[in-house]
């Protein structure tokens, strides 16, 4: 079911409806609502996953019963890498297996000796990597006795299945999200507020921006060949305005449904485009994947310990990997080796965390050397963009090295007129919102009730003008 459709229309008043009628004493009803809601939405789309993910939830949940209960380590380390082969071998079932039977093909065919298999007709789980990534999560903190294992199996199953961010994020962490199915929870005004404040931001950023992006980004792809370096370069800073709009939209409008039902989720977007380094940047973009990869795999290899060496393969190792996880395509490999050897000059150098605090705290406006370093940094994530949204690595690398060209000064063939005043007002209200958990969070806050009311009427006109006619999915639901 996606956010953006008549159906979840429907679906989110009436959950909303019936989990508030239930008292707050019995949250063992409010899960089992919660748990049922989740799997009707999932199963929305296709109803043989509920099985997958069924089967992925009772798995580690009696993985982590069984890795807390033993005291022989030899056993909690068998759990858990039954919990880590299992969960990674489904993921790389339905995700990669095509891919690496293309690669083994085409290997045997340089010697003249091709297979002949055939690719399966396997469609992928919405959402597979997400929650794959949120229970191995789980299973990895209990064995680690950072956390208590669940005794609790529907509260659990609801952790897992929680709607408003099962298929695209964030990834949430059972130290932060699993307590809160246990806990009574009470009706907050303030917090239903802010919740619907920040789900109207975030269909602003899909319907408005995003997918008015999309429509020239696929004019732009599709037609480089023939296309001017300047408009090539307009494509390329589209799809950074498309993707980010897409998928922090996605993530405003879970974190403010969840907070419609009084719960908390993490934070997944920090205003990244304002970053002034790429080091900045991934401390702000997909935090919950970032954070995700930095404890459970950058860390454990040795992160930023041990010799030059030591560090530069870490990086990569970490890079590569998160590039991998998006997708079976040597354009995601390519895009995250671009952002490891951005990341490498800081990394040797001792400045990856030099940029820690939000810029011009405090001000209206950035200092000319913060605005240059947010252009050049803004500028690098736009070229490895490129990659990312390409078909195909030639695709990728015919559209960079068109970009290269005398046209550059020519003027860009823009399609929609509007999106110049669109994309200014965005940028100028994240702007003003940047040291906030989201664009608008204060915006009108100090006005008077009729012209704080006019900006939200403004925004819902904004999205009924500007929507696409047909309902558009989310970029992160193929991932």
């Amino acid at each position: 079911m996606l956010f953006n459709s008549l159906d979840f229309a429907v679906f989110l008043p009436l959950v909303f409806a019936l989990f508030w009628a239930i008292p707050a004493r019995r949250t063992d009803i409010r899960n089992s609502l919660l748990l049922a809601a989740s799997y009707v939405f999932y199963g929305w789309w296709d109803t043989r996953f509920l099985v997958l993910i069924a089967f992925s939830t009772m798995l580690d949940f009696y993985l982590g019963i069984g890795i807390a209960n033993s005291t022989d380590e030899r056993r909690r380390r068998l759990l858990l890498w039954t919990s880590l082969v299992v969960n990674l071998g489904l993921l790389g079932f339905f995700k990669y297996f095509n891919f690496f039977l293309d690669q083994l093909n085409g290997a045997f065919s340089l010697f003249g000796m091709p297979l002949g298999s055939e690719r399966l007709d396997i469609i992928l789980p919405v959402g597979i990597s997400f929650y794959t990534f949120q229970t191995l999560s789980y299973t990895i903190d209990v064995y680690r006795g950072d956390l208590k294992a669940s005794r609790n199996p529907v509260a659990f199953a609801a952790f897992v299945s929680f709607f408003p961010q099962l298929v695209a994020g964030p990834i949430e962490r059972a130290s932060n999200l699993l307590p809160q199915f246990a806990a009574p929870r009470q009706f907050r005004r303030s917090a239903a507020v802010d919740g619907s404040r920040q789900i109207l931001w975030g269909f602003f950023k899909k319907l408005v921006i995003a997918d008015n992006c999309a429509e020239q980004v696929d004019r732009i792809f599709a037609g480089h060949e023939t296309a001017a370096a300047s408009t090539l370069v307009l494509g390329a800073v589209l799809f950074a305005f498309q993707i980010y709009g897409d998928f922090s939209g996605y993530s405003d409008i879970a974190t403010g449904v969840a907070r419609l039902f009084g719960f908390e989720l993490m934070r997944n977007f920090a205003f990244p485009y304002f970053s002034r380094d790429i080091a900045e940047f991934w401390r702000r973009w997909h935090i919950s994947l970032s954070t995700w990869f930095r404890d459970y795999l950058y860390v454990p290899i040795g992160g930023s310990r041990g010799s030059t060496a030591l560090r530069v393969r870490n990086t990569f190792i970490i890079f590569l990997v998160s590039g991998f996880w998006h997708g079976a395509n040597w354009t995601f490999l390519v895009w995250g080796a671009l952002n490891a050897l951005y990341f490498l000059p800081l990394l040797l150098s001792g400045r990856n965390r030099q940029n820690l605090g939000t810029v011009a705290e405090g001000r209206r406006l950035p200092t000319w050397g913060d605005l240059l370093r947010m252009t050049g940094t803004f500028a690098m994530t736009c070229i490895a963009w490129v990659f990312f949204r390409a078909r195909d690595l030639q695709h990728a690398v015919e559209y960079v090295a068109g970009m290269v060209d005398v046209s550059l000064l020519s003027l860009p063939n823009l399609g929609n007129k509007n999106l110049p005043l669109l994309l200014g007002l965005f940028i100028g209200l994240e702007w003003a919102g940047r040291e906030d958990q989201y664009g608008i969070q204060r915006t009108g806050m100090g006005w008077n009730r009729l012209g704080r009311w006019g900006f939200y009427a403004l925004l819902i006109a904004m999205i009924g003008l500007f929507m696409p006619t047909e309902e558009s999915p989310f970029i992160y639901f193929q991932f």
